[in-house]
């Protein structure tokens, strides 16, 4: 069973910024915790994250709901360069709530000079039937909420001109 939540805004910056700094730059500046979302911490095993086929291993804090320490595995799915990310969050070290993993898409199109359309979705994947009713009701409210957090974490990275650490 899956659950869909889809967000959008424009990012007064190049598109080649909009494109590359959320899944570029430092993740530990964009994912800084949220509710019982604690924040990443690092990555290890990074050396091929930012092209398809690539991954890292997501290391988070600890807090209320999480011990701290390695948390799951991010791979990059698909890269349509200054278009689209497609990236999957699985192997969850972590309470998951009967998630077997996360995809996330990141679409970019330019408006103008400088005014870019960002849209942002997540669908998650559940396991158990029985928990779809939770795991959707979490997916329109929590992790909509956690999506904006992320989006203004990469709006402000993106017009600070962050540097990326992937390539």
């Amino acid at each position: 069973m899956k659950s869909t939540v889809e967000i959008s805004t424009t990012f007064r910056c190049s598109l080649e910024r909009a494109f590359k700094t959320p899944m570029l730059c430092d993740v530990s500046k964009i994912h800084t915790g949220y509710g019982l979302t604690p924040r990443v911490t690092h990555c290890l095993d990074d050396e091929t994250w930012g092209q398809p086929g690539g991954s890292r291993r997501i290391f988070m804090a600890k807090n209320i709901a999480f011990k701290g320490g390695e948390s799951s595995l991010d791979r990059v799915l698909a890269r349509i360069e200054n278009e689209y990310w497609k990236i999957e969050i699985s192997d969850f070290k972590m309470p998951s709530m009967g998630f077997e993993k996360f995809q996330g898409e990141w679409f970019t199109r330019q408006l103008a000079e400088n005014e870019i359309e960002i849209r942002y979705r997540y669908t998650m994947y559940s396991r158990y039937a029985l928990l779809h009713p939770f795991n959707w009701l979490f997916t329109k409210t929590v992790w909509r909420s956690y999506m904006w957090h992320a989006l203004e974490n990469v709006r402000k990275l993106a017009m600070e001109g962050a540097p990326y650490v992937h390539k």
